[in-house]
């Protein structure tokens, strides 16, 4: 959630919870993922329709919140999990319009020297990945709009996986990468 929410309010969200998160969808896997599916983008298509730049992220920091409280909620929750969800984007959305401020004094670009420098390292990083993880996250970010969609659910078919095991795959793989481009960028760049 580049800018919009802090490092303190994210958490990592395991296997086991997401698992947890999916049975509490649907006791069938492949139902619970379409649900999962079906719920995000209708989370991107809320925050996109109340004229939120950063739809994806704020669907994505609604799931973790979910994620983050399913073991509480699973088991004496009574209704439509969606609701829960629409709930949990309603206060986020709260949190952006509080914070949206901020968000349109956005800094000057960087420096053609310093966007060089960024590039590099991410190069750099990227050839630190075994070849497997370096090409899922170079194919899951192929394509815009539609055509993406439509290759990532290609590329989960092609791999024998899940939509939502692709995106937790390279959301792991991202996290990765930031935080060695942070650490380049923090060793090679100039006082």
């Amino acid at each position: 959630m580049r800018g919009v929410f802090s490092k303190e309010e994210k958490s990592f969200i395991d296997q086991e919870i997401f698992d947890r998160l999916l049975a509490w969808l649907n006791p069938d896997r492949n139902l619970a993922a379409c649900k999962y599916e079906e719920i995000r983008t209708r989370l991107i298509n809320i925050f996109a329709h109340r004229g939120c730049f950063v739809a994806e992220e704020l669907a994505d920091e609604t799931i973790d919140r979910v994620c983050r409280k399913v073991r509480e909620i699973d088991e004496n929750y009574v209704g439509d999990p969606a609701l829960y969800f629409y709930g949990v984007a309603r206060n986020i959305f709260l949190e952006y319009v509080k914070k949206k401020p901020d968000l349109l004094h956005l800094p000057p670009p960087d420096p053609p020297e310093e966007k060089e420098l960024k590039h590099n390292c991410l190069e750099r990083c990227l050839s630190n990945l075994d070849s497997e993880s370096h090409n899922l996250i170079s194919q899951y970010f192929e394509g815009e709009k539609k055509s993406k969609i439509n290759h990532r659910k290609k590329l989960a078919e092609e791999l024998g996986i899940a939509v939502t095991t692709l995106r937790m795959r390279a959301h792991r793989i991202k996290t990765i990468l930031q935080e060695c481009v942070t650490g380049c960028l923090k060793h090679d760049k100039p006082n």
